[in-house]
C-alpha cells in the first residue's frame, strides 16, 4: 500500500506554505517539520478516527441505519422464523438476493465456535451490504457501506422481539476490518485460508486476501464452491489433514468442478444448496472496490483539510500585511495527492492487473442470470453488469460500482480527477501499458454505456457522441 498518506496530512500544508511565510516563520516551520519526521507512522486506527472522518463518533448513514429508522417508525416489520431467525426478512428488506449465497467453513468469523465443514457460515450480498448467518448463531453479522465512513458493522440478535434493533459494532470488528488487508480503512475482507473439517485455520500454510488479481489457484480455501471451471484448480471444497501440511501438498484437484454439496453437509438447512462460483468472484471484486473507494475518499478528505490549513495561514499572513496580498492557488502537492487517490480508483474500476481465466467458468445457481438483468442498460442492451466468464469476469471491464453512492460521494476534486483520468483511457489518449488489456473497441463500448447510463458525467464527455471518429484509435 502507498504509505505517503500517513505523513502527508501533516507535512504537505507546512511545505506548501513556505512560499507564503516570512523568514522567521519559515524557520519555525522547518523546526516543526523536523520534529514530525521523528514521529512513528500513523496507525490505521488513527487514520479512520482523525478529522475530518471521526469514524467512531460519526452517525452512519447506510442501508442498515435507514432500515432501522423504518423499523422504528413502523414502515418495516421484520419477521422471525425458528430456523433462520430474521435472515429471510432482512434479505428481503434490503433486496439482497438469495442466489448470492456463499458458504465458508473456516473459523474466521465473530461466531466461530458454531462454524465447521458441517455447519458452514452463509454469506449473502448486494451492491453495498453483506449479511452473515450461522447455524445456531446468536446474531446476524452485517457489514455495509457508508459513502463517507466506509465499512460499518452491525449485529442483529437472533431472538424474537417486538422491535428488533441492529447494534453497531466498532472495535471488535475493526481488529480485522481496518488493517492492511482492508487498505487501512474500515472495510470488507474475503480471505482464502487452509482449514480443517473442524474449521480451524492453519496459518502456517499462509493466507490470501482475495481480489481481482488473486490467481485462481489461491482462491477459496476454507470455502465451499459450486461451479464448473475446466482444468482450473482452486483451494475450495478441501480440508487440511496431517498429510497435506504445506501448500504444495494440498490437493487442489480434489475440490474442482463440484456442483453438489450434499455429500459434505446437510444443505437443506440453508436457503439454497449453492455456494456459487460466479457470486464469489463478484463478491471478491466489489469488496476490494469498496475499500479502494473508501481509502481514496479518506485521502481526498485529508488533502482538502490540509488545503484549508494552508488557506487559513495565507489569510492570516494577508491580515498582518496589508501591503502584500497573497492569492492562494492549489499547490502541486495537494493536487498530486488528489490525483493519486483518483488513480487508484481508475485502476480498480478498469480491472488493471486482474487475472484472465484460462478456461471458461460457470456457477450453479440463478445468480448469473439475475445479476446480468439488474442493469442499467444502454440503447443496445449493453450493461456494465454483463458477465463474460470466458476469459474474464465482465464483458465490459468497468466496475458497476461506478453507479454507487460511494463513488458519487467522493470529494469533488477527487471525482473530477477520476472522470478526467477515466476519460483519457476510454478515448485512447492514455495508452499506457497498465491499460493494454482494453482494446479500442472495448474502450469505446464502455464509454458509450456510461454516456447513456451514468448520471453526473462532466460535459466534455459528450464530445464522444459528437466526434466519435476523432476519439477512436487507428488499429
Amino acid at each position: 500500500m502507498d504509505r505517503r498518506g500517513d505523513y502527508s496530512g501533516y507535512i504537505d500544508p507546512i511545505f506548501s506554505c513556505l512560499k507564503f511565510l516570512p523568514m522567521v516563520l519559515t524557520r519555525l516551520v522547518l523546526i516543526m517539520t523536523a520534529l514530525i519526521f521523528t514521529w512513528v507512522p500513523v496507525r490505521a486506527e488513527d487514520l479512520y478516527d482523525r478529522e475530518p472522518i471521526n469514524y467512531l463518533t460519526a452517525t452512519p448513514d447506510d442501508p442498515i441505519s435507514r432500515l432501522q429508522d423504518n423499523i422504528d417508525n413502523g414502515k418495516v416489520k421484520l419477521q422471525y422464523e425458528p430456523e433462520q431467525g430474521y435472515l429471510k426478512s432482512v434479505l428481503e428488506a434490503l433486496e439482497v438476493p438469495v442466489s448470492s449465497q456463499g458458504l465458508v467453513f473456516s473459523k474466521t468469523s465473530l461466531q466461530q465456535r458454531f462454524i465447521s465443514a458441517f455447519t458452514p457460515r452463509a454469506v449473502y450480498f448486494n451492491d453495498d451490504t453483506y449479511i452473515g448467518w450461522v447455524q445456531h448463531g446468536t446474531v446476524l453479522e452485517i457489514s455495509t457501506v457508508d459513502p463517507h465512513l466506509g465499512g460499518v458493522f452491525y449485529t442483529l440478535p437472533q431472538e424474537e422481539v417486538e422491535q428488533p434493533r441492529f447494534k453497531r459494532q466498532t472495535h471488535e470488528c475493526l481488529q480485522c476490518h481496518a488493517t492492511h488487508n482492508t487498505r487501512d480503512v474500515p472495510g470488507h475482507l474475503v480471505r482464502s485460508v487452509f482449514a480443517t473439517r473442524q474449521g480451524r485455520v492453519n496459518f502456517g500454510m499462509g493466507t490470501h486476501r482475495l481480489d481481482d488479481q488473486t490467481p485462481f489457484q489461491n482462491r477459496w480455501g476454507g470455502w465451499y464452491v459450486t461451479g464448473q471451471h475446466g482444468a482450473l484448480e482452486h483451494l475450495g471444497n478441501n480440508f487440511v489433514t496431517a498429510a497435506n501440511e504445506s501448500d504444495d501438498e494440498f490437493n487442489r484437484a480434489g475440490g474442482s468442478n463440484i456442483t453438489d454439496l450434499s455429500t459434505f453437509f446437510n444443505v437443506e438447512r440453508y436457503l439454497t444448496p449453492h455456494s456459487d462460483l460466479v457470486a464469489l468472484l463478484v463478491l471478491e471484486h466489489q469488496t476490494q472496490m469498496h475499500n479502494i473507494l473508501t481509502q481514496s475518499h479518506y485521502y481526498g478528505q485529508f488533502a482538502l483539510r490540509d488545503e484549508e490549513i494552508i488557506k487559513t495561514m495565507v489569510d492570516q499572513l494577508n491580515a498582518s500585511n496589508k501591503e502584500t496580498q497573497e492569492v492562494y492557488v492549489r499547490t502541486e502537492s495537494i493536487q498530486r495527492r488528489i490525483d493519486n487517490a483518483a488513480e487508484r480508483i481508475v485502476q480498480s474500476l478498469l480491472f488493471v492487473k486482474a487475472i484472465e481465466f484460462e478456461n471458461p467458468v460457470s456457477g450453479t445457481s440463478s445468480f448469473t442470470a439475475e445479476f446480468n438483468q439488474r442493469g442499467p442498460v444502454d440503447s443496445q442492451g449493453r450493461s456494465l453488469r454483463t458477465l463474460d466468464l470466458e476469459k474474464r469476469l465482465f464483458k465490459y471491464p468497468c466496475s458497476f460500482l461506478i453507479y454507487s453512492s460511494a463513488f458519487d460521494s467522493l470529494p469533488a476534486p477527487v471525482l473530477e480527477s477520476v472522470y478526467r483520468q477515466l476519460w483519457e483511457v476510454l478515448t485512447n489518449q492514455n495508452q499506457s501499458e497498465e491499460f493494454a488489456h482494453l482494446d479500442s473497441e472495448t474502450r469505446q463500448a464502455i464509454l458509450n454505456i456510461l454516456l447513456e447510463t451514468k448520471n453526473g458525467l462532466p460535459p466534455y464527455w459528450r464530445e464522444a457522441v459528437e466526434k466519435p471518429s476523432e476519439l477512436a484509435d487507428e488499429e
